[in-house]
């Protein structure tokens, strides 16, 4: 029994205490095994009297089941970081393949990645990380130019002492700010008004809402900057449309501090209606000069699909007078519709109200709509254009040669 009792004390120290101090079972292991070191050192101090027999199932059982427990502690844990593990080897993977695949990505977007039902929702959200992080990287390189031309200049500002013995000042954008700002407030009450109609939103798509307000904050900017900017009016304007939550992400905290004048107001019930012309490509009138003394209305809707007639319909219904800029007698129009985006017709209003100069009005329509300005007057290109379609068509050829020559001699 004593032989035995000591072959059992080596078992233990040999086998279970290197076991338990390499699965960091020490905590658990050590107070066992010190209990057994012990009760077979008080077995043999007593080994004359008799003495139970030690159970080694029930001990078996004991290391099983701790075994068990520190080994389920330990590898139930990690399951969701070997999931992210393996995500980001297979990222790796794509990479080393040549795909589109990000540089960085976050814990958020690989459980998202994970969660993609089919591996072409996996590319194609892989393809959307890398993209957006291409044009973060751009937009970090275009600030870093940017500050570098900056400090350039700041530098050569420096270094010459011609800026020094110049008389000109140096405005910052905050002071522009202002100055732009004062032009705007008066025009507020000394201004020419011009009316934006904003009851066209169930006539276009989302799309195009979103591209409209685009637009007019692009008109309101260029306004602001200009030197006798006009009083814009938001006519017919609804709350809690998408045009005003369209201008709410646009502009935010700034939106009630615009110097505009917003109402849910008819432009009629605000001006006289003598004072009021429609600007529309669809009109038969066409507009000669710029008169200083009307109130000039601007539909604020973008139709990708052209829908002709609309906005001279409500103009008819309100009845208005109407005009249409008078782009075939300035130039060679090409092809396409005779529309132009909101901040285009700002352009050239603000133009024709500074200089009255058709020409240089008309230069903000762009060039792939025309051919360029007209030379001659256009009744002769008319004719011209007649005689050449008759000669195609081959329809009395002499006459028509002798037409052309009596117009056009020889020099």
């Amino acid at each position: 029994m004593q032989c035995a009792n000591v072959l059992l004390g080596k078992i233990v120290r040999s086998s279970v205490l290197p076991f338990a101090a390499q699965h960091g079972m020490k905590k658990n292991l050590f107070p066992l095994s010190r209990t057994l070191s012990l009760s077979l050192c008080l077995k043999q101090e007593k080994s004359c009297e008799p003495s139970e027999k030690l159970d080694l199932d029930e001990w078996k059982k004991v290391m099983k089941s701790g075994l068990q427990e520190e080994v389920s502690e330990t590898v139930l844990e990690p399951k969701e970081p070997s999931n992210l593990a393996a995500a980001r080897e297979t990222l790796e993977m794509w990479r080393l393949a040549g795909r589109a695949v990000p540089e960085n990505i976050s814990e958020e977007q690989l459980k998202t990645f994970m969660d993609c039902p089919s591996k072409s929702a996996k590319k194609k959200y892989l393809k959307y990380l890398h993209i957006k992080e291409l044009h973060k990287e751009n937009d970090r390189r275009k600030m870093d130019e940017k500050r570098e031309r900056r400090l350039e200049a700041q530098n050569q500002a420096t270094n010459t002492d011609e800026t020094k013995k110049s008389s000109f000042i140096y405005l910052s954008s905050s002071t522009m700010d202002k100055t732009y700002n004062w032009r705007a407030a008066q025009s507020m009450t000394f201004g020419q008004p011009l009316v934006f109609d904003m009851s066209y939103e169930k006539e276009m798509s989302i799309r195009e809402v979103i591209n409209t307000v685009k637009q007019i904050v692009l008109s309101e900017s260029c306004n602001r900057r200009s030197v006798d900017p006009f009083h814009i009016h938001f006519c017919n304007f609804k709350d809690d449309s998408l045009y005003h939550r369209e201008f709410i992400k646009h502009y935010r905290e700034a939106w009630g501090k615009l110097l505009i004048t917003v109402t849910d107001q008819c432009y009629t019930e605000i001006f006289p209606k003598d004072k009021l012309i429609y600007l529309t490509a669809d009109s038969p009138k066409v507009m000669k000069t710029f008169d200083h003394d009307k109130i000039y209305i601007v539909g604020s809707m973008v139709d990708k699909s052209i829908k002709t007639g609309v906005s001279l319909a409500r103009a008819k219904r309100l009845g208005l007078e109407t005009a249409a800029l008078p782009l075939e007698k300035y130039l060679l129009w090409s092809t396409g519709a005779k529309n132009l985006t909101l901040d285009q017709m700002m352009h050239i209003l603000l133009t024709l109200k500074d200089t009255a100069d058709w020409k240089k009005a008309l230069e903000f329509v762009p060039r792939r709509k025309h051919c360029g300005f007209v030379n001659k007057p256009v009744k002769e290109l008319k004719k011209t254009l007649d005689l050449i379609n008759t000669l195609k068509l081959r329809k009395g050829r002499e006459e028509v040669e002798k037409q052309f020559a009596k117009n056009h001699p020889k020099k």
